[in-house]
């Protein structure tokens, strides 16, 4: 038996090896890979893997690891602001899509019942492939994207209802009002129950765990708690997923959200892929063959209804034509959960085996389709936008010694003392708007992408003696210092950094010039407060400018462990005690010869230096 296991491994990670770079080298993504090689190895076609339904059960554990990490983004004020679209559009997506999709179906002859059942299990989404599609496009902190996590996470939690009013569709009455209640009073209290562990509990965990120095046991904790928090929802018929994303939320302000990533990510990573193959193994091959058309249209018709109503919604919600383009499709396939109540309501007998069967193949084959769908969507929504889009403005031909790339309050500024100091300068900024703008003003700039390579050839990089990147967008700011690196490498590259976490790419770039943008400024109000406390200019100007030098060392330091969270975090402490040494020879050497008695207090050792900090 374990010779089965170890050669269906095998299989697994040999087929999404060969797929997945496959289909992203033709830009189809990976999912729609990882898709295709589950429907190749599956019981339904070549059969080197029998037990899909095992695969997908077990790798079910890649959805709750993913939902934990967006949990860890999101702390609960951010949720608390999200209450309207959870429940207000939530509702309207679901109860919508449900009487379009339960109405088609019964009339297709389906009893009432049944009808009911199958819309609203069809009316649900796959919250993995919604969101992973969402996130390859940039979509997932979009107001769209936002909206379609908030409808998802409605989604989780109407599960419940659903799976409880299917014996009493059935006319068993399995579940009476008072069991009725019994369930969502223990739904309340297992969330009660993570609540409270989430905050009293995980942290002194955490605290004494860092102390033992033992990396290993902080995997192991990482992986207990996100699978614990499922396994708890899982017992009052909650999705395992919901318990991961409740106990990720309540460690999002935590100290230790950056250790939780780390630790979890490489297995979210494997497992959603090996979900995504177990949702191909899912597909029968064989229902396509017996009756092709119903399955076609059957799945065209249900990415066509559920796209129609998250577009409506999305119009009265006010999203972009983008934004609710992509969301829309991107939930527009069946989901996991409609598995589940699709096998309850066939045992119960609301739903035949034959119609169980056979909605089950279409939501496969609409999760498989869906990569596919938002492939096209996203094309041809490019190429309307392009139709419409600014072109880039025609670059002077005069030499310019200094490219500013980003034109925004930080640019500007540079810009000005380059043109008060008699130097000439090319300023260059992505923003059509802010273009026009700052051209009101006299201010001589053009539209362009810095990142790109033949406008940088048409600005004349390769005679530019400085560089200045002024970019306020972090992913525009790197690309554009990777462009800039590889095709002009002699070009000194002056940067602009949001924090640290933005310079240490930047300096794995090779960029060796760079200011935090708030720095300055910060050292600044630093002398200032200082010198309202009684210290001379001369003693302040002396202690910011010591404090300065001394963080510059550090950060350079850090950059050598910035990818390893743990050593970055011991290196954030240590910063700390050798600060405040540092601060204090300075002060002994401006007081000369240390008083006999009555010495000033000593000061407050400075904070240590988190990663996110500027």
């Amino acid at each position: 038996m374990s010779v089965t296991l170890l050669q269906q491994a095998i299989i697994l990670l040999a087929a999404a090896c060969v797929a997945v770079p496959l289909f992203k080298r033709f830009k189809l993504g990976a999912i729609l890979g990882y898709l295709v090689a589950g429907v190749a190895i599956g019981p339904h076609a070549l059969g080197f893997v029998e037990d899909g339904e095992s695969v997908l059960h077990f790798s079910e554990l890649g959805v709750v690891f993913f939902l934990f990490l967006v949990g860890l983004e999101l702390e609960p004020k951010r949720l608390w602001e999200l209450r309207r679209d959870v429940f207000g559009l939530g509702s309207g997506q679901l109860l919508a899509s449900a009487v379009v999709l339960g109405g088609v179906i019964a009339g297709a002859g389906v009893p009432p019942a049944g009808a009911l059942v199958a819309g609203f299990g069809l009316a649900l989404s796959s919250t993995a492939i919604a969101l992973q599609l969402l996130a390859e496009r940039g979509q997932s902190h979009a107001p769209a994207g936002r909206a379609g996590f908030a409808i998802l996470l409605f989604q989780d939690v109407a599960v419940i209802p659903m799976l409880a009013i299917i014996p009493l569709l059935a006319g068993s009455g399995a579940m009476s009002v008072g069991d009725s209640a019994l369930a969502v009073a223990k739904a309340v209290g297992l969330i009660a129950l993570i609540v409270v562990g989430g905050r009293y509990v995980t942290r002194p965990l955490f605290r004494a765990i860092t102390a033992a120095h033992a990396h290993e046991v902080n995997v192991a904790l990482a992986l207990l708690i996100v699978i614990g928090a499922g396994a708890l929802m899982s017992l009052v018929g909650l999705s395992m997923g919901m318990g991961a994303f409740l106990a990720g939320m309540l460690l999002a302000d935590s100290e230790y959200r950056h250790d939780l990533e780390a630790n979890v990510e490489p297995f979210k990573g494997l497992l959603l892929g090996l979900f995504f193959i177990a949702v191909g193994m899912m597909v029968d091959v064989h229902l396509f063959v017996e009756r092709p058309l119903v399955i076609v249209v059957g799945v065209l018709g249900l990415l066509a209804a559920k796209t129609a109503v998250m577009l409506m919604l999305g119009r009265v919600a006010g999203w972009d034509l983008r934004g609710r383009t992509l969301t829309a499709v991107a939930m527009s396939q069946g989901g996991e959960f409609a598995f589940v109540l699709f096998g309850v309501a066939g045992t119960a007998g609301v739903l035949e085996a034959r119609v169980a069967d056979l909605l089950v193949v279409i939501v496969s084959a609409s999760m498989a389709a869906t990569p596919l769908a938002m492939l096209i969507a996203d094309r041809v929504l490019r190429r309307l936008t392009h139709k419409d889009a600014r072109e880039f403005d025609a670059l002077d031909d005069a030499k310019h010694p200094v490219i500013v790339a980003g034109f925004g309050r930080y640019g500007q500024i540079v810009a000005r003392v380059l043109g008060a100091a008699g130097h000439r300068y090319i300023a260059l900024d992505a923003s059509p708007e802010h273009i026009d703008f700052v051209r009101k003003f006299g201010n001589k700039a053009y539209y362009g992408d810095a990142s790109r390579l033949d406008l940088l050839r048409a600005a004349r990089a390769d005679q530019a003696r400085a560089f200045v990147l002024a970019i306020d967008d972090v992913e525009a700011s790197v690309r554009t210092a990777a462009t800039v690196r590889r095709a002009f490498p002699g070009l000194p590259i002056f940067a602009r950094a949001r924090n640290r976490d933005h310079a240490y790419r930047l300096m794995d770039l090779g960029v060796e010039t760079l200011n935090r943008e708030t720095f300055w400024s910060a050292l600044k109000m630093a002398e200032e407060v200082l010198v309202s406390l009684g210290m001379t200019r001369e003693d302040a100007q002396s202690t910011t400018d010591t404090f300065q030098r001394a963080d510059h060392d550090i950060l350079r330091r850090q950059h050598q462990v910035h990818h390893d969270p743990e050593a970055l975090m011991q290196a954030a402490k240590d910063s700390r005690a050798e600060l405040q040494a540092i601060l204090a020879q300075d002060a002994a050497r401006r007081a000369g010869p240390a008083p006999a008695a009555d010495g000033p207090p000593s000061s407050p050792s400075p904070p240590s230096d988190p990663v996110s900090s500027s």
